[in-house]
């Protein structure tokens, strides 16, 4: 199970105005991916990065059956939950609370908003989609408001199919996210500088 180990950047909690919620990815550590936050937008932001119980949000694939992947799967959405709950908590409203996510910290990223669906200040995947061996729509409520949510990814990816990234970018918007979409030719599994500067002029303007 997941505990909250949440690293930090930016500005303090309580005196920020905005909060960007960095998850990283398989094998990923939360306090080198706070360095992501210094290629975006974010001056003004307290930054917090939480750290996966050995480095991963959940055991397999995104699209392995979600069974396979609890417990660690629950705990993580529980996780975020939590941490959101706490940010509220200052005083911070969801349109000023933001998420960033790599990989498997994107896909948890999408999946977390969506099953959470309110106006938030925007979100970034760089390499994801909803999570599942099908895309389970009774697991979402909520209405984005038009919420930006930036996903960006590479095709072919080896762990990411274009097509899981489309049919999450639907339903996103059937839930009234403002989404863009960008889907890169033999792109790397990685963040490119396009993306950056995407996710900066789509998300962090």
């Amino acid at each position: 199970m997941h505990t909250k180990e949440i690293y930090t950047a930016g500005e303090e909690l309580r005196v920020a105005k905005k909060v960007l919620v960095l998850l990283h990815g398989r094998g990923g550590s939360a306090k080198e991916f706070l360095s992501l936050a210094n290629h975006l937008n974010t001056p003004e932001f307290a930054i917090l990065a939480p750290q996966a119980k050995d480095f991963t949000w959940y055991p397999n694939s995104f699209l392995a059956p979600v069974a396979q992947n609890q417990p660690s799967y629950a705990s993580s959405l529980e996780l975020l939950k939590e941490l959101l709950n706490d940010i509220k908590e200052t005083g911070i409203t969801s349109e000023n609370i933001y998420f960033a996510g790599f990989s498997q910290g994107a896909c948890l990223s999408l999946e977390f908003v969506t099953r959470n669906a309110q106006k938030f200040g925007g979100v970034a995947a760089f390499t994801g989609g909803l999570i599942g061996d099908k895309i389970y729509t009774e697991n979402y409520s909520g209405n984005f408001e038009g919420t930006p949510i930036f996903i960006g990814s590479g095709d072919p990816d080896a762990h990411v199919p274009v097509s899981r990234v489309k049919e999450s970018a639907e339903i996103l918007k059937k839930m009234n996210a403002n989404v863009e979409v960008e889907i890169y030719k033999n792109r790397p599994h990685t963040i490119s500088e396009d993306e950056i500067k995407l996710a900066n002029k789509f998300v962090f303007n």
